[in-house]
């Protein structure tokens, strides 16, 4: 019997085992020798060693692609050790104390912005909203202009009061409306980053619904118009009962308050009422439907103007008394300028550039009183406003030769604020003698600090560095630096150390000329004369009615903290509304200081393609 031999060789099998053990030890000794003769192959190999140590793959298959080995331990060594890196972080982060970094302190003229324009709140005539803001203060006036029989107005409730008082004076009040509206208009960034930007429409709103009320505003043509509301004439001894005689808390007033209305001769009234309703058309322009009705309003109520000409405060009129006005071509062009922004129709633009306008409006004529801009005189303001359409829009022909004439006014009168000229004093404490020494100076400083902050800013919004004073040129820095002295002086930058904004530092006014202000709110009804004792008091007023800006020191740089004199110490709404419009202009950042907004006022401005000039007369020999 054969059988395989394991080494590769035949094998006899024996069925009788009869070898000796030295015959099978040499029988394998021979199979050894043929064995080791020839070369073991693999599978014989394993056999006799066992399992081998196989090698190490040099790739892995992930299954969609196949990778190094090496490259793909690194990349797991990596996402492991980048993920308890980032958990690392996560928790240093929420066990660490965080810092919240606070925004810089507000600069003085923000702090001060936003007391100055509380004192709207505390004049506000009318039933007050919820959060007026006001704790003394409460519905007044609530019967003003009701019952008046076959009058053209249902009732004249709201507006403002205008100054300690309580008289509504329309003339004013449009100013002050038409001087918030412009600064919002320009500086609309400012008030949203000091967060006033809300309550400033607001002030405006509460004026402009007044105003609608005082004429047919729904109307195309109107032939009256309301003027003032009150009376304070207390000339020969009168004794009778009025808002100069009695001194009470508006709330408490329960005297009859006339009417006084104007159909005919009243163009300043009319067209700065339109000033007014215009302006705030392009401040709420974003409710149409307002915006129209200010915009109708303010065309009506000019076109009344233009028709019936004459001063509202002439002849016997009482309020010749208390604000006088000068003349009425200043308010035309000043109305018509911003009746062409809000409307975009060229026929105010036509109007109001006429040179004959220019020259009845006193353009042309100097004096000790040009440039002065106040709630009587538009005239510098006007022509700044028309200085900006020259500088952003340029018109060109026929409008570029006025329009240069009011820029160099403007100029002009920029000069003549500066400490370089003598166009005007200054008390030796710095503050600019604009009204020449009279009393109530700070109001009239004030203006004079937006109109020059506005300039520099125009300028610099044009890339102009400055303008020229004679042959001499001044850098628009310079306009910055003079209104800010003028604030400062202000807010208590003088040789008193006096706060004249009432509320704002250390020191300010106790003894405001302020009916309001002056009588405590303790459920006793004062009347007329049972008031007087609170007027006289030597103590200071109970309520602090703050950010008012009193009249102001006298030309000495002195003043008196008695309620009694108004020349020191009554604020007015004319003067708080320059005084805002300064602040806005001046506040924030010194390298944000000079951003206005070019194009809004510009937003109903149809595209200027100007006609050609006429050609040259034929030559001839």
């Amino acid at each position: 019997m054969y059988g395989r031999d394991p080494w590769g060789g035949p094998l006899e099998i024996n069925a009788t085992d009869s070898a000796t053990d030295d015959d099978r030890s040499r029988n394998l000794n021979d199979v050894d020798r043929a064995a080791l003769s020839r070369p073991l192959d693999e599978t014989q190999q394993s056999w006799l060693l066992g399992p081998t140590e196989q090698k190490k793959k040099k790739y892995v298959d992930l299954g969609c692609i196949i990778v190094s080995r090496k490259i793909f331990v690194w990349t797991v060594g990596i996402v492991v050790a980048a993920a308890l890196l980032a958990g690392f972080i996560t928790l240093i982060v929420k066990t660490v104390p965080r810092h919240h970094h606070k925004n810089p302190p507000p600069d003085n003229y923000t702090i001060a912005l936003h007391k100055a324009l509380k004192f709207f709140n505390a004049q506000k005539s009318g039933k007050l909203p919820r959060h007026n803001n006001v704790s003394w203060r409460g519905n007044s006036g609530l019967q003003d202009g009701k019952g008046d029989s076959g009058s053209f107005y249902k009732d004249l409730v709201g507006g403002y009061y205008d100054a300690g008082d309580t008289i509504k004076f329309n003339f004013p009040m449009a100013y002050a409306m038409t001087m918030l509206s412009w600064s919002v208009i320009e500086y609309s960034a400012k008030y949203e980053a000091a967060g006033e930007l809300a309550h400033v429409r607001e002030l405006i709103k509460w004026g402009t619904d007044y105003f609608l009320k005082t004429f047919n505003s729904t109307a195309d043509s109107i032939d009256d118009l309301v003027s003032q509301v009150g009376a304070g004439n207390t000339d020969d001894g009168s004794t009778d009962p009025n808002d100069h005689y009695c001194w009470m808390r508006p709330e408490d007033m329960d005297y009859k308050r006339p009417v006084t209305t104007c159909n005919g001769g009243c163009s300043d009234l009319a067209a700065e009422m339109a000033a007014a309703l215009a302006s705030a058309s392009i401040v709420f322009k974003d409710n149409r439907e307002y915006s129209k009705k200010l915009v109708h309003g303010a065309k009506t109520v000019y076109q009344f103007g233009r028709t019936r000409r004459g001063r509202y405060s002439a002849g016997t009129a009482e309020s010749a008394k208390f604000y006088n006005s000068s003349m009425y071509w200043d308010e035309f062009i000043w109305g018509g300028a911003w009746l062409y922004y809000a409307t975009g129709n060229v026929t105010y633009l036509d109007l109001i550039t006429k040179p004959t306008m220019a020259k009845h409006a006193g353009a042309f004529w100097g004096g000790p009183y040009y440039g002065v801009f106040s709630w009587d005189n538009k005239l510098a303001g006007a022509q700044l406003l028309l200085s900006r359409l020259r500088l952003f829009l340029s018109p060109g022909y026929p409008y570029e030769e006025i329009l240069r004439t009011f820029h160099n006014q403007t100029s002009i009168v920029m000069c003549s604020y500066l400490p370089y000229f003598n166009k005007f004093n200054r008390t030796r404490g710095g503050l600019i003698e604009l009204n020449h020494g009279d009393p109530q100076p700070l109001q009239y400083a004030a203006n004079a600090a937006f109109l020059a902050t506005l300039y520099s800013d125009y300028l610099d919004a044009a890339d102009t560095p400055g303008w020229y004073c004679g042959p001499n040129f001044y850098s628009t820095n310079v306009l910055r630096e003079f209104a800010r002295t003028q604030i400062d002086y202000i807010l208590g930058k003088n040789p008193r150390k006096m706060s004249y904004l009432v509320g704002f530092g250390p020191k300010y006014p106790k003894h405001v000329h302020h009916r309001g202000a002056s009588i405590p709110k303790n459920k006793v009804k004062y009347n007329c004369k049972g008031g007087w004792k609170w007027r006289d008091s030597k103590k200071p007023n109970p309520n602090t009615i703050e950010g008012a800006m009193v009249a102001g020191p006298d030309k000495r740089d002195g003043f008196r903290d008695v309620r009694t004199n108004y020349n020191y110490t009554e604020p007015t709404l004319a003067g708080n509304a320059g005084l805002v419009a300064a602040l806005v202009a001046l506040s924030g950042e010194e390298e944000a200081s000079g951003t206005i907004d070019k194009n809004t006022i510009f937003s109903a401005v149809p595209p200027l393609f100007p006609t050609p000039p006429p050609p040259p007369a034929p030559w001839k020999p």
